[in-house]
């Protein structure tokens, strides 16, 4: 197996919205186990309004996938009412890993 490639998504919470996003998020882990080509996915917590998503992909293409699949589509119902702003997605590629 070679993880190479990954995104990082920030979240910004509206003020008391957090644990809301943080409910979100662990519901989020069943899509993530769906899907084929996500290596690893975790959901973390910096602060009380900043959360986050990182994943870990072998291919472009199951990068891709996991862009168009469900955790975004799911992500994009609920921001209206839980983000202060929009995602700020990334796309990186694994330097190291071990």
């Amino acid at each position: 197996m070679t993880v190479r490639l990954g995104i990082l998504a920030l979240l910004e919470t509206k003020p008391g919205k957090g644990s809301e996003l943080a409910s979100f998020l662990e519901g989020g882990r069943a899509l993530a186990v769906a899907e084929e080509g996500t290596v690893t996915w975790y959901a973390f917590k910096i602060g009380d309004t900043t959360y986050g998503i990182f994943d870990t992909f072998e291919i472009e293409d199951a990068r891709q996938a996991h862009l168009n699949g469900e955790i975004p589509k799911a992500l994009a119902e609920v921001a209206p009412d839980l983000l202060a702003q929009d995602p700020d997605i990334r796309p990186i590629e694994i330097v190291a890993v071990k």
